[in-house]
């Protein structure tokens, strides 16, 4: 059951994933390809593909809608510090925030409002996406190899894995809405 669902919607999950924030998504993704169930190259293009088209989505937005998409005192304190990044260092920022908890996706929006040139962000990004897709599957694909060295034949326990890691991820986007919610 689990090798038919994830070889039939495992690559639209990690696109879908990766376009809105994707890190437990493409560890998942990287544990999968290790497993035989996807293939290694196509979970990094998906990922690639996703965290691209997410974020060039997200600058967009900030161009267009400016400051009307933040609300809230905490996301506009947090527009404030990535505005101060930029200033600082955007060429890195622009590769980099992707590894950067509490900002990923806020930033992409900041630099639409910074007005950095389309182009410009759109390569930065390209390359941020492509280091982000690669390091981040080969830790799920590690994580894989390594829990196969400790456990044995993963193949008895990968549902198990399975329902823990996305327990953990739903567990932790729960807790992330609950207190974006309250510092509303």
């Amino acid at each position: 059951m689990l090798e038919n669902l994830v070889t039939h919607y495992g690559y639209l999950a990690l696109l879908l994933g990766t376009f809105l924030e994707g890190e437990a998504i493409l560890v998942i993704g990287g544990l999968m390809a290790h497993q035989g169930y996807l293939s290694l190259p196509w979970v990094m293009t998906v990922a690639l593909i996703g965290s691209f088209a997410g974020d060039q989505f997200y600058f967009y937005l900030g161009r267009k809608k400016g400051r009307s998409l933040i609300k809230s005192p905490s996301m506009q304190s947090k527009l404030e510090k990535v505005f101060r990044l930029i200033q600082k260092h955007e060429n890195w920022l622009i590769v980099g925030f992707r590894f950067i908890y509490g900002i990923r996706t806020i930033t992409p929006i900041a630099l639409g409002l910074s007005r950095v040139s389309y182009l410009k962000y759109s390569v930065l990004n390209f390359l941020g996406a492509l280091v982000w897709s690669i390091v981040i599957t080969l830790v799920g694909y590690s994580f894989g190899h390594l829990a196969e060295r400790l456990m044995g034949d993963l193949k008895k326990y990968e549902e198990i894995i399975l329902i823990i890691v996305l327990t953990v991820f739903i567990g932790g986007l729960l807790v992330h809405w609950q207190l974006k919610r309250r510092s509303r």
